[in-house]
């Protein structure tokens, strides 16, 4: 941490405390032969002492005014966890309940939107893990960078809740949405395991160009990847199976094939009710448990208070002076 001022040209006015050091005659007593005085070394130390409260006083406050302190001070902590981009899917086929088609139960997800049951568990998530730096980004037509990283969990937790409002655009367009999370962790010092956790109802077409790019970036940034497949009912994409439909590779398969051929980590978890989807949060939050090095940038420090409270105490020093100030010659009469 390096000193500064906040108000640096307040010191122009540090002058003024020489003022208490001149000569003054508006205190001085009146008697008629001065070599008759005993000496007063007492007066002579009080004396010294009202001038240094004095000086101190108007120097501790002079300093005060320029607004000393400390900033640019970078704190680092050691804590278990990981450095975790919440990818959450905001289209419209979030907002919708889990079909069963009578085949099946999906708990939660049958009766309330997916979007949800996702956000409810996603909070929980977030809570367990306060070592944790979280960052949180919609998408649908676009990718909405809404938290950059924090471990400031509450910030995360509002932006979840946030989601809760209005509803989603009927797109997924996940090649965007991917590049743009792994840019938000371009230029941030490796402190420790990295990941993109991916919560979705759907699947794209990436195009090469795409493809590339978001292979070399999470090479690059050293970003393991999770995909939290929501599943909309039975007619959904079966992504376990790995079968090709009629219509050819579907969206779904075809992203998940391709996240199969990263170099680096990656994990689905296809769930269909909200058990699952919990059983999936809930090994995550095991996997990522490494030893993890936060680097954090604390707020500048004032000392302002402490050179007014310097400056106060020079004051009660100077009433302290003051008490004990002759004020007059006591007159004796026989």
């Amino acid at each position: 941490m390096r000193f500064d001022l906040a108000q640096p040209w307040m010191l122009a006015l540090l002058p003024l405390a020489l003022l208490p050091l001149l000569r003054k005659r508006s205190d001085t007593l009146g008697f008629s032969y001065v070599a008759w005085l005993p000496a007063d070394r007492v007066g002579r130390l009080v004396g010294f002492l009202w001038r240094a409260f004095a000086v101190g006083a108007l120097a501790f406050t002079v300093l005060g005014l320029a607004g000393p302190g400390q900033s640019g001070a970078v704190v680092e902590r050691a804590g278990r966890g990981a450095e975790v981009l919440i990818l959450m899917d905001r289209s419209s086929s979030m907002d919708a309940t889990v079909h069963t088609n009578g085949l099946q139960t999906a708990g939660r997800m049958s009766q309330e939107p997916k979007a949800k049951v996702v956000r409810d568990l996603l909070s929980e998530f977030v809570a367990k893990r306060p070592d944790n730096r979280f960052a949180f980004m919609t998408f649908s037509t676009v990718p909405i960078a809404v938290v950059p990283f924090t471990q400031k969990t509450d910030t995360v937790q509002a932006a979840l809740a946030a989601t809760a409002i209005g509803r989603g655009l009927p797109e997924t367009r996940m090649g965007l949405a991917l590049l743009a999370a792994i840019e938000e962790f371009e230029g941030r010092s490796y402190s420790g395991s990295r990941v993109i956790l991916i919560v979705s109802d759907g699947g794209a077409q990436l195009d090469e160009p795409t493809r590339q790019r978001v292979h070399a970036g999470l090479a690059r940034e050293k970003i393991g990847l999770y995909w939290i497949y929501v599943r909309s009912g039975p007619n959904s994409p079966n992504l376990n199976t790995e079968t090709v439909s009629a219509y050819g590779l579907g969206e779904e398969l075809a992203l998940h094939q391709f996240f199969k051929t990263l170099s680096t980590p990656y994990r689905l978890y296809q769930v269909d009710d909200s058990n699952a989807m919990a059983a999936a949060m809930a090994e995550i939050d095991r996997q990522q448990n490494f030893p993890l090095t936060i680097h954090e940038r604390v707020p500048r420090r004032d000392h302002g208070a402490a050179f007014y409270l310097a400056a106060m105490l020079c004051c009660a020093g100077l009433l302290a002076c003051r008490a004990v100030q002759l004020q007059s010659w006591r007159k004796e009469t026989s």
